[in-house]
């Protein structure tokens, strides 16, 4: 049952609220036909038993985890329409998915590939039921896309004005507050200082590819943001360069205020660390510092601020973030889901949620991205299981 308004509003102000990187990272038979999709708002949490390989992860008492989809092939970036139907975007298997849960059960019944042969279509968006898709250099728009995703749907190319660098050319995609799509560039090496602006930033364009502009600067390559339920502040991770040692530089969590913002790249890492070759061009003092430094080389990726209502209220308005795990640390770190939370004096704390697909320094999954669902559980993505988790919470 839907609570009323009023008491969404009291608890919208009673809960804490927030002030509003890449590390280098059986289909089934499809219908002609669209099923019925179900049309109850009710909650749908297992009572049965886990998976056996999710006892693994270790969740905060009251959550569990379930496989919300299989056999999902390097799954990454979602983005969940109205209707529920999670599209799920690929790096490495150049292909874009539908996952359906027709019955509304809480499991995905289908995966449906929408599309293949694309650019490392990592990315994907929803604008006013057309589906945008981020290959390495063009954006992509698919029409209609609830009704036609089953049957090979066409695309128009909204721009192909972005770099083909591959590397950190894989793109996350979100639209803003303003009705703007985000689109980074990462930069096209580990360390570089680069001529051209456009790399290493966070760009806008208006929805029919127009209007190409930067909004942020100095962001090595991030692949994941959010904007604050309250502030509309735009808020993302950044993955720190390579090659200082195990532990130097963090990776970043960061608030861009406004348009125009440096946050230090390739001068300066985690607000603090001047780059060894770089560094001494311009000081740490110039660039905005991150609201939270994370794990060293952890890969931070996708991040939500949880705007649901399943989980208790100390999570509402905070941030989770998808760790898909370091390649080049003596020891490994990362694989797994992590929490920030900021108190309303601004104190952050940084820890662990959702954790275990590392084991005796074996990993077994690589969390991407996260999503919140409409009935306040939440989606974690894994690129290296070829899996879509469902993480609930029951009193």
């Amino acid at each position: 049952m839907k609570k009323p308004v009023s008491f969404l509003c009291f608890f919208a102000l009673l809960s804490i609220s927030i002030g509003c990187t890449s590390n280098d990272e059986k289909q089934q038979d499809v219908k002609t036909e669209n099923p019925p999709v179900a049309s109850s708002d009710s909650t749908n949490i297992p009572t049965g038993p886990i998976d056996k390989d999710l006892q693994r992860i270790k969740l905060p008492e009251g959550f569990r985890i379930d496989y919300y989809a299989k056999n999902v092939k390097n799954a990454r970036s979602m983005a969940i329409s109205p209707s529920g139907i999670v599209f799920v975007g690929t790096r490495e298997d150049n292909k874009v998915y539908a996952v359906v849960d027709a019955n509304k059960d809480g499991k995905a019944d289908e995966t449906v590939e929408i599309v293949s042969g694309l650019n490392s279509p990592n990315g994907v968006a929803l604008k006013d039921g057309a589906l945008y898709v981020a290959e390495i250099n063009r954006i992509l728009r698919f029409p209609d896309i609830e009704n036609t995703y089953r049957n090979k749907p066409k695309y128009e190319v909204v721009t192909d004005k972005y770099p083909s660098d591959a590397h950190h050319g894989w793109k996350y995609i979100a639209f803003g507050p303003d009705g703007k799509l985000y689109v980074p560039v990462g930069a096209p090496c580990n360390i570089c200082k680069s001529e051209k602006p456009i790399y290493a930033s966070i760009t806008t364009i208006n929805p029919d590819g127009s209007g190409q502009e930067i909004y942020a600067e100095g962001v090595r390559n991030t692949v994941g943001f959010d904007w604050h339920p309250v502030t509309k502040e735009l808020w993302f991770t950044d993955n720190g360069r390579d090659m200082l040692g195990d532990n130097m530089p963090p990776d970043e969590l960061n608030r861009a205020t406004k348009k125009g913002q440096h946050f230090g790249y390739p001068y300066c890492h985690a607000g603090t660390i001047a780059d060894p070759e770089f560094g001494k061009q311009r000081s740490c003092d110039e660039f905005v510092k991150p609201v939270q430094t994370l794990s060293p080389h952890g890969a931070s990726l996708g991040m939500k601020f949880y705007t649901g209502n399943m989980f208790p209220a100390e999570y509402k308005n905070q941030v989770f973030i998808a760790e898909h795990g370091s390649w080049n640390r003596s020891e490994k770190i990362g694989y797994r889901v992590a929490l920030v939370t900021q108190d309303a004096a601004g104190k952050t704390t940084y820890k662990a949620f959702a954790e275990g697909w590392l084991q005796d320094g074996k990993e077994w999954g690589r969390p991407v991205d996260v999503a919140i669902m409409k009935d306040g559980s939440m989606l974690v993505s894994d690129d290296s299981n070829n899996a879509i988790y469902r993480i609930t919470y029951k009193k």
